[in-house]
């Protein structure tokens, strides 16, 4: 993958970041280049409080904000969360004073996962660890573009039982408080980045979790990116149709009635498309920002949206005893259960989900 860095790394301690980073990239095989249109992944750096946002040019590049976090660093989502919007990024890295005069490195994930590397006696070793954090998102390859088609066919205009079931689902999830509240962009961001985010990725705000059901064979529904999945309402906006995966073009087949503005499907949406491909027997498939004791999980924390996350889920479902009926973990992220339907995936995992993803 091409790399690149951008805006100015001002302090010590950000000059001697960036010189490891930079190190640890091209010692992994990674190329540096000066061009950021040729770059897959930005190092976006910027002083602590004036995030810089980054506005990429296309939607498979990959956006590593660079920053100081203030100390003492006690709450991510309050201290560095709203980072990520402002700079437009899919991770922030924020440096910590120590008392060793190493700083420590804190991630933070669109998630809301949050992660720390401490100096571990060694330069090499700290910077190999900062590498691991970074490198799912350097190998993986986004597949979040929708190409809409707006051929639904008019018996499902209104929806149907089946989102009738999403509905619930989302009403549920608020219920058992699994749905933290989403990002408004549009109060983040000044209106040119707001802009620029729905224009690439054509989403308004930020939130977690997602849900699906299968409709025939090859479709199904699923609820849209950036919505309240408490408040999913119209088709083709809050509940979208999944027709198929464009290898070719890699992007996501969607349908939605004639005269809505359809919305981003859920980033998640190629991880369900495998599962219901494989598993015919898979009736619905719910995505929670939440844990589980005693479950099987994927061993890196893949960005959401990638096809390398997905086949990890994949790969973890087809192990299951059975596929239909199974939970799996992903690693600093949270669950993604499969089940006949969203009402016997509830009945299965009442009162066992735990709101806190461990992170590590």
């Amino acid at each position: 993958m091409n790399f690149t860095f951008t805006g100015v790394p001002g302090s010590d301690a950000f000059r001697w970041f960036s010189e490891g980073l930079r190190e640890v990239m091209r010692a992994e095989g990674h190329r540096y280049t000066h061009n950021t249109n040729d770059a897959r992944l930005v190092f976006n750096f910027f002083p602590r409080g004036r995030p810089r946002p980054f506005r990429r040019s296309a939607q498979a590049v990959f956006v590593c904000a660079v920053t100081e976090f203030p100390s003492p660093f006690t709450d991510h989502i309050a201290q560095a969360y709203p980072v990520l919007p402002r700079a437009l990024a899919n991770l922030a890295v924020g440096l910590v004073r120590s008392d060793n005069g190493v700083p420590e490195a804190h991630f933070v994930t669109l998630e809301q996962g949050h992660y720390v590397v401490h100096d571990v006696r060694g330069g090499s070793e700290y910077f190999g660890q900062v590498y691991a954090r970074i490198e799912p998102m350097a190998s993986s390859t986004l597949v979040i573009d929708n190409f809409f088609e707006p051929d639904l066919p008019e018996a499902l205009w209104d929806g149907d039982a089946i989102t009738g079931s999403i509905r619930r689902a989302g009403g549920r999830l608020d219920e058992l408080d699994l749905l933290p509240a989403p990002f408004p962009m549009d109060e983040l961001l000044p209106p040119r980045d707001f802009r620029h985010i729905k224009r690439i990725f054509g989403i308004g705000g930020l939130s977690y979790g997602n849900i699906s059901a299968r409709y025939d064979a090859k479709w199904f529904w699923m609820s849209a990116s950036g919505v309240d999945k408490s408040k999913l309402g119209t088709i083709g906006r809050d509940i979208l149709m999944v027709k198929d995966y464009d290898a070719e073009r890699n992007g996501m087949i969607v349908g939605h009635p004639p005269g809505v503005e359809p919305r981003r499907v859920s980033v998640d949406a190629i991880e369900h498309w495998m599962i219901y491909r494989e598993h015919p027997d898979v009736g619905a498939i719910l995505h929670v920002h939440g844990w589980m004791e005693g479950i099987p999980s994927t061993d890196f924390n893949y960005p959401c949206g990638t096809r390398e996350l997905g086949k990890a889920v994949a790969d973890i479902v087809r192990q299951a005893d059975d596929p239909a009926r199974c939970v799996v973990g992903l690693r600093n992220h949270g669950l993604t259960i499969t089940g006949t339907n969203l009402d016997e995936i509830f009945e299965r995992v009442d009162g066992k989900i735990l709101r806190t993803v461990p992170m590590g």
